[in-house]
């Protein structure tokens, strides 16, 4: 079995296992519908908080996975998977999922808000399904159930919401780039700019993803009973 197959073959099972919980299938589809409906009267507060929602449910979605996994992966491993293929099909599934969702949000707000660059929306919203899905296995990994994790995901949206983000600091915040990327969106290049926030976003993508990979990597390395060829 080539490594192509093997990372094809999880994304595959990472998929199947999200049609089969309609909860978190759910969540994906509602939460941002939410979040948006919230700021309806503000176009640039409701993309905004629609991409946050999208964050906040993609994340959730990654987590949940993340967690669920532990059991089946050792027997992966132990059939021939690396640790890499494990990872690399999971975010696969969850990115495309996600991308999905983040399309039908852009023809939502398409249709329904009168916005200066909605490909620079479109764009803001792909990048925050590549930062939330590492981010949500991240945190899939620390936390010994989804309970803990929910939790701390929660604390994260929360502190990207009500952080100013003129401040330095809150570019340590994963989705700081939603703001950026959303105001130069609607109110054009004179408010924000566009290369800052697309920066952000693809090295925070980036750092997530490799971290999780490594944090994965070794908690299955760690098994004695297991070897990698």
């Amino acid at each position: 079995m080539n490594p192509t197959f093997r990372t094809l073959r999880m994304a595959q099972m990472t998929l199947l296992e999200l049609t089969r919980r309609r909860g978190v299938l759910g969540l994906l589809l509602l939460v941002p519908l939410v979040f948006y409906l919230g700021r309806h009267d503000e176009p640039g507060q409701a993309i905004r908080f629609a991409s946050l929602g999208l964050g906040f449910a993609v994340s959730a979605a990654a987590l949940f996975s993340s967690v669920g996994g532990r059991e089946i992966e050792p027997r992966l491993a132990l059939g021939g998977f690396r640790p890499r293929h494990l990872h690399l099909g999971r975010v696969l599934a969850l990115v495309t999922a996600g991308l999905v969702v983040s399309a039908l949000y852009a023809l939502l707000i398409a249709v329904d808000q009168d916005v200066r660059d909605l490909a620079a929306v479109a764009l803001e919203l792909a990048l925050t399904t590549l930062v939330a899905v590492p981010l949500g296995l991240l945190l899939g990994l620390a936390v010994p159930r989804d309970m803990e994790g929910t939790l701390l995901l929660i604390s994260v949206i929360g502190a990207q919401m009500v952080m100013d983000p003129a401040k330095d600091s809150a570019r340590a915040l994963p989705f700081w780039s939603t703001r950026e990327i959303i105001t130069y969106a609607v109110d054009g290049p004179g408010a924000a700019s566009l290369a800052p926030g697309v920066t952000h976003a693809l090295v925070t993508a980036v750092l997530l993803t490799a971290v999780s990979s490594a944090v994965q990597s070794v908690r299955l390395r760690r098994r004695a009973h297991m070897q990698f060829g």
